[in-house]
């Protein structure tokens, strides 16, 4: 059914800035206008549009300043390397300290967070196959705690 995202829209501040942000992130540019930007994520699959202008500096609630971003599990365990080569520092999630990558058990998923230019939240995530037991604990694992917790079983056999 749902294999990726379609789209995603988030206002900016500056549209060459967030072209620049976006593009240094391996998105292309698919449409431009002098307010407008669309992004491909995916060719033809995917695209993020950014929208600079007055009437989109309301108020908003960051769930939906956010976007995610599909990654691989071995990416996203490299993923604080490559945002630091970007020149992006990843933000911790919630109430987290940590900025490393973690694993949601109960919903089967990873997830490292960093922000664009103009405080967008965004995430790099990637989807785990989670053994029946470990889909009843709700907890945010490191990947060390997480691979721990797998060990006899086979790790390419879980990742997605």
């Amino acid at each position: 059914m749902i294999e990726g995202l379609y789209e995603a829209h988030l206002p900016v501040k500056n549209l060459d800035d967030a072209i620049e942000f976006y593009t240094n992130l391996g998105l292309q540019v698919a449409l431009r206008d002098e307010d407008t930007v669309f992004l491909w994520i995916e060719k033809d699959k995917s695209w993020l549009g950014l929208w600079q202008g007055e009437e989109y500096k309301l108020p908003y609630h960051p769930s939906v300043r956010h976007v995610a971003f599909r990654v691989s599990y071995e990416n996203l365990k490299r993923s604080l390397n490559w945002l630091e080569t970007k020149g992006i520092e990843a933000v911790p999630f919630g109430n987290r300290k940590s900025v490393a990558p973690f694993i949601r058990s109960h919903q089967s998923n990873a997830s490292v967070y960093f922000k664009d230019p103009d405080g967008n939240s965004l995430e790099l995530m990637c989807t785990v196959d989670t053994p029946e037991e470990l889909q009843k604990v709700c907890k945010k694992w490191s990947i060390t705690e997480w691979e721990e917790s797998l060990k006899g079983l086979k790790l390419q056999d879980i990742y997605k």
